[in-house]
């Protein structure tokens, strides 16, 4: 490793906003981008059936850039982490603006996520899939269908709860404050995917643990990529009812 990767990212991002050398830049532009890639990789079942992973990276290297032009190493962040962050957000902003997903696909999505929280806030436990059919007024055949369909908009969505406005929140005054919050919001997060069935928990750590594929996801649990996706969905409408309200609140306050 030459002497200047082992200096700390966040002094040679120190020294670029001193110099303002283009130079040092792409240097730390380039030393970053396993940082986009792993982004770019691990959402990919979100638009793969769309868009082109290097235009995904494209984005990445766009926001990659913008955070080392906006990284505050005083709010007591690591610049991996903030990049991440700013990485991760500019994904989703650019797959929800490309309108890939069909106009039907995009509506059954919006109307099962209400659906579902709607039987959650009644009952408290999430909706069996006999019971979103119901209420649904279609046969179980049918919902399961276009739940694998609309897996990748359930994915977004759930993406965007997690990362909308959680880059640089006003109120975290401190690295205390922010570090407080981050493990609050691990706490929240490990308790709702606890709470899912022994094949929706496996399926929602081989896809953000593992960053592995629907595809082989689907080797790995020996069921079919579609039943993967029908499962992320129906583990991703629990995880959102169970955090919407956390992260609600936290906004308001």
């Amino acid at each position: 490793m030459s002497d200047e990767l082992q200096v700390p990212i966040s002094e040679r991002i120190a020294a670029y906003r001193q110099s303002r050398d283009i130079a040092l830049r792409n240097e730390i532009v380039m030393q970053s981008m396993g940082l986009v890639r792993s982004c770019a990789l691990s959402m990919r079942n979100m638009y793969i059936k769309y868009g082109e992973v290097d235009d995904v990276i494209n984005e990445g290297v766009i926001a990659l850039m913008d955070a080392i032009e906006t990284y505050d190493d005083s709010k007591g962040a690591k610049f991996e982490t903030y990049a991440v962050l700013k990485i991760r957000g500019a994904i989703i902003d650019y797959i929800r603006k490309q309108d890939w997903v069909p106009r039907n696909i995009r509506k059954f999505a919006r109307t099962l996520d209400k659906a579902n929280q709607m039987l959650y806030n009644l009952s408290g436990r999430a909706p069996s899939t006999a019971e979103l059919a119901e209420y649904l007024k279609m046969d179980e055949d049918k919902l399961l269908r276009l739940m694998a369909e609309c897996s990748g908009m359930m994915t977004l969505s759930f993406e965007e709860l997690l990362y909308e406005d959680n880059i640089d929140e006003p109120s975290l005054e401190t690295p205390t404050d922010r570090n407080i919050i981050i493990e609050e919001t691990r706490r929240e997060i490990a308790k709702a995917i606890e709470e899912l069935n022994e094949r929706e928990r496996q399926v929602i750590t081989l896809y953000y643990y593992k960053e592995l594929k629907y595809s082989d996801i689907a080797k790995a649990l020996g069921i079919s990529e579609s039943r993967v996706c029908q499962i992320h969905t129906k583990a991703t409408l629990l995880l959102k009812a169970k955090l919407e309200p956390y992260f609600g609140n936290r906004r308001s306050t």
